[in-house]
């Protein structure tokens, strides 16, 4: 008898083209509001694309963006997905003091649960900033009352990475649970499997692969993130940005829409809250002592 089919879940991180940590060096973040912000047409799009196939998600959103696009936000709400936090202001959370970062996802925090009218959750870390040198930030994260993070992805990366962690969700400090970014161990080397540039990169069948493989010989539930200024092949193009930089960003933007709806049509997604949180399986998973 076959197993049933495995859920995955499906997240988005609910920032703008101008905000991304690769921009960082191009774009001044007092020159944020001065910027054409297009994340509220670009998530319109993405709800009705989710409409279509009955498909609930997860939205790690930030808190600026919140402020500046309630409506918004209480739209996700209201088509029952799930609203989480992205921190407020997209800042790396290596790149905060410990007092500073608990500022940050508290301020978040506040923001989203005024507009959903109910607790949000879960957080993820702006570029995955959560890693051997800030796991304090774990503890942070419990006390300012979330329950589950979405911070680490378990591979070696030049902005991003800790790719000797636990590739599935685990107890993190006092308890958190910790549900990584979803890779493929190939070749003795964890493999990016889960969205982003990769997904705009590679061919579909490669991730399609992946992911069934994920599920099929781990029987575990895949992590798959993308941004809403990837469906957005007509936003503003940055100038002066390095050749890497720009390759990053933009390859493959005008396919990416048509990825994602055969994506959402090849496997069965839902929101990290249903997927992950009370399960008996992540009850049982360890404590990462490394995390206190």
């Amino acid at each position: 008898m076959l197993a049933p089919p495995i859920t995955n879940a499906l997240t988005i991180d609910v920032e703008d083209y101008f905000q991304v940590s690769a921009f960082a060096p191009y774009i001044k973040r007092s020159d944020w509001d001065s910027r054409e912000c297009r994340v509220e047409r670009n998530i319109e799009r993405i709800l009705a694309m989710l409409a279509e196939r009955d498909v609930k998600a997860t939205f790690f959103t930030l808190g600026w963006i919140a402020e500046r696009y309630p409506q918004m936000v209480r739209q996700i709400v209201d088509q029952g997905h799930e609203l989480a936090s992205h921190g407020y202001g997209h800042e790396r959370a290596s790149d905060l003091s410990r007092e500073a970062f608990r500022s940050d996802v508290d301020r978040a925090k506040k923001i989203l649960e005024d507009l959903a009218g109910k607790p949000v959750q879960g957080y993820r870390a702006p570029s995955f900033s959560i890693g051997t040198g800030n796991l304090w930030a774990f503890d942070s994260l419990a006390q300012a009352g979330y329950r589950y993070s979405s911070s680490i992805y378990p591979i070696a990366h030049d902005h991003y990475g800790m790719p000797d962690s636990p590739r599935f969700a685990y107890r993190v400090g006092t308890g958190l649970l910790e549900i990584p970014v979803t890779t493929l161990r190939l070749m003795n080397r964890n493999m990016p499997s889960s969205g982003g540039g990769y997904f705009r990169l590679l061919p579909y069948s490669v991730t399609r692969w992946m992911l069934r493989r994920v599920n099929q010989h781990d029987r575990e539930a895949a992590i798959f993130y993308f941004h809403p200024w990837e469906i957005d092949a007509g936003q503003p193009r940055i100038d002066g940005i390095d050749a890497r930089t720009r390759f990053r960003h933009y390859v493959n933007i005008h396919r990416m829409e048509s990825k994602l709806r055969q994506l959402l049509a090849d496997f069965r997604w839902g929101r990290m809250d249903d997927i992950f949180l009370d399960r008996s399986a992540a009850a049982s998973a360890p404590v990462a002592r490394s995390a206190v």
